[in-house]
């Protein structure tokens, strides 16, 4: 478990970390507006760290169960069937990221070949976060399902855990 909080906390961080340099970097872009000097680069790396925080943050969400969720039938059924429904669920996000796994990294060979048009870096680096995100989530699926079947967590945590 020491090992998934410490994948936890580095995840938390560089969400923060790619959330805050796209602040940064279209705070820069809001200046060179004003200034002779035009940084014609900051809207594609804007992109590519608003793609990156994604990556590191949707598999939080889906550890947390932060994803938007329509409940109204779930929340109606019992806590043992909404347990077994939720481990489908998991397994159909585990089937789903194993295909963007294989997919993420064809991806990523096609990227090999290409740069980026205003950044000096190859295509590959961007479309490895499909890649990433998608291990993440299957690993962190896979922590949801356990937590289910060992009864550590309640079957309606995921179901937004509070109402609005």
């Amino acid at each position: 478990m020491k090992i998934r909080k410490w994948l936890d906390n580095i995840l938390a961080f560089l969400t923060v970390i790619s959330l805050a340099s796209v602040i940064i970097v279209v705070t820069i872009q809001i200046m060179s507006r004003y200034l002779p000097y035009t940084a014609i680069w900051t809207e594609e790396l804007t992109r590519y760290l608003f793609i990156y925080a994604i990556c590191f943050g949707a598999p939080l969400a889906l550890l947390r169960g932060e994803f938007i969720n329509v409940d109204l039938i779930i929340s109606k059924i019992s806590t043992s069937f909404r347990r077994y429904y939720e481990i489908v669920i998991y397994i159909a996000i585990i089937v789903l990221n194993v295909v963007m796994v294989m997919e993420g990294y064809e991806f990523i060979l096609i990227g090999s070949s290409q740069t980026s048009a205003t950044m000096p870096f190859q295509m590959s680096v961007i479309h490895a976060a499909i890649l990433i995100m998608s291990v993440f989530l299957v690993f962190y699926s896979i922590v949801k399902i356990v937590q289910l079947f060992l009864n550590k967590q309640e079957a309606n945590e995921h179901f937004g855990g509070e109402e609005l």
